[in-house]
């Protein structure tokens, strides 16, 4: 506002000054002027914006309600001795299973089972076996594919025979960029090989156990097992060790991959004589693959990206 010099009868303007800021802001917001000599009548002209256009929220990176889901790996997926002795039971595998008892992360997941829903594991299954698992899977296109497969390549004669580290490593990145070339949005889950030194000092306990386990179970960890000696304890220790690191690996090589997720759970879990098989004390029971479908169910639905 003009301010009036009183004094001498008329008024006298003093210069209106803004800040550097204030200017600058006030120029950012001029919209360039268009060539021509008619003037500009958009909204813009005038000091006003249109609102902005609603983006589409991104799809997420994972989905936690798959509707199919494809099971590779070993013979705890395949639910061997989890129903009887000595034999496969599919029925009651953590991933894919029907048995009520178990209440698989398939039947968790998936609304109408049949047809939407395939166990490719194998009893004795090694990493280096994946890989013609994922060629079965593929034809069905599941939206998740479950991986539980290493307890073999640690449990051999001797510790000397286990698969090495960088072996097991190689062998999972080819099977992930296998899976990844011919499914790219599959979703999957990567659970941690168990711990199976916990598996002897739960099962040493029962001496039937010990007895099946002279058969020739998992004699790299599981030979002389009332034998606590440096030596015994060391050999156990280097198993130990070995899966440690084979669960090292497949967390590492899935961190790489946006849409797997590893358990790290399935290797810490305090499980019992209770979860393991009467029949031979290693594999796990209904109640144990009950454990294991409820640890995947948490992994699988916990909101957020991959990893």
């Amino acid at each position: 506002m003009a301010k009036i010099d009183w004094a001498a009868g008329r008024p006298r303007r003093r210069p209106v000054t803004l800040p550097a800021a204030l200017a600058a802001a006030l120029l950012l917001t001029v919209p360039a002027c268009g060539s021509g000599s008619g003037g500009d009548n958009s909204p813009g002209a005038h000091g006003r914006t249109e609102p902005a256009s609603p983006r589409p929220s991104p799809t997420p990176v994972w989905d936690t309600r798959p509707d199919s889901v494809a099971a590779l790996g070993d013979s705890i997926t395949a639910g061997f001795d989890a129903c009887g002795l000595l034999a496969d039971c599919t029925a009651a595998s953590w991933a894919t299973g029907t048995d009520p008892a178990v209440h698989s992360l398939a039947s968790r997941l998936v609304t109408k089972q049949s047809g939407h829903t395939w166990n490719f594991a194998r009893t004795g299954a090694l990493m280096n076996d994946l890989p013609r698992q994922i060629d079965r899977a593929v034809p069905h296109k599941p939206e998740l594919v479950t991986i539980l497969v290493g307890a073999n390549d640690a449990c051999r004669n001797n510790a000397s025979a286990m698969t090495s580290t960088a072996e097991f490593r190689t062998g999972f990145r080819t099977s992930l960029k296998k899976l990844r070339q011919a499914l790219p949005r599959t979703q999957v889950y990567v659970a941690a090989v168990p711990d199976l030194l916990r598996l002897w000092s739960e099962g040493r306990r029962n001496p039937v156990g010990k007895q099946v386990w002279k058969l020739g179970i998992c004699q790299s960890m599981l030979r002389d097992a009332d034998d606590v000696s440096p030596a015994a304890d060391d050999r156990r220790a280097a198993v130990r060790d070995q899966v440690v690191a084979y669960n090292e690996a497949l967390r590492e090589e899935c961190a790489k991959d946006r849409r797997c997720r590893f358990d790290q759970a399935v290797f810490d879990y305090r499980f019992t004589g209770r979860e393991l098989s009467e029949w031979d004390w290693f594999h796990p029971s209904k109640r144990g693959q009950r454990q294991l479908a409820e640890m995947a169910y948490r992994t699988v639905t916990r909101p957020g990206g991959g990893g």
